[in-house]
C-alpha cells in the first residue's frame, strides 16, 4: 500500500518482509465461513493458496501445498476428523506449521486441546476482522 501524500510504502499484514504474500490454508465445513476469512485474509494481502471442508481434505491439501504454506486456519469441528486431529496430524508431518483455530465460543476445550497439540492461536467466533488479523498476525512472528 503506498501513502501517496508522503510516497511511503506501508506493508500489509499479508506481506513478508520481502513483499510476498503470506500463504494460508483455510479449513472450515462451512463456506460462508471460509469465504469471510478468505476475505479477511486477502483484504490485508494474504493468499489463500487454498480450502477445504473436512479434515480429511485438510491433511490431504496440506501435505500437497506443505513447501508453500505459512500458515493453516483450522476450524475446530470439522467432519471426517475434527480439528485437533488435523493439527496432530500436520504437526506430525511437519513440526514447524504453523496453526490457528477458528472455534465457537462454547468450544473451550476444543481450543485447549488443539492448543496443547501445538495450535499457535485461536479465533474466536463470530469472527471479528481485529481478531483475525491480530491472532494470525500473532501466530506467525
Amino acid at each position: 500500500m503506498v501513502d501517496f501524500a508522503f510516497g511511503q510504502t506501508q506493508r500489509l499484514a499479508g506481506q513478508k518482509p520481502d513483499g510476498s504474500a503470506y500463504r494460508v490454508l483455510v479449513v472450515n465445513d462451512s463456506k460462508a465461513m471460509a469465504a469471510q476469512l478468505s476475505q479477511i485474509l486477502a483484504s490485508e494481502g494474504f493468499e489463500v493458496a487454498a480450502t477445504a471442508a473436512d479434515g480429511d481434505e485438510a491433511v490431504t491439501r496440506y501435505k500437497e501445498l506443505a513447501d508453500t504454506l505459512d500458515l493453516v486456519v483450522v476450524d475446530v469441528t470439522l467432519p471426517k476428523k475434527d480439528g485437533v486431529a488435523v493439527v496432530e496430524e500436520i504437526l506430525g508431518h511437519n513440526r514447524g506449521a504453523r496453526v490457528v483455530m477458528v472455534a465457537a465460543t462454547g468450544a473451550q476445550e476444543s481450543v485447549k486441546k488443539a492448543l496443547e497439540a501445538g495450535a499457535k492461536s485461536y479465533i474466536p467466533t463470530p469472527l471479528d476482522r481485529t481478531k483475525v488479523l491480530e491472532r494470525v498476525a500473532s501466530a506467525l512472528s
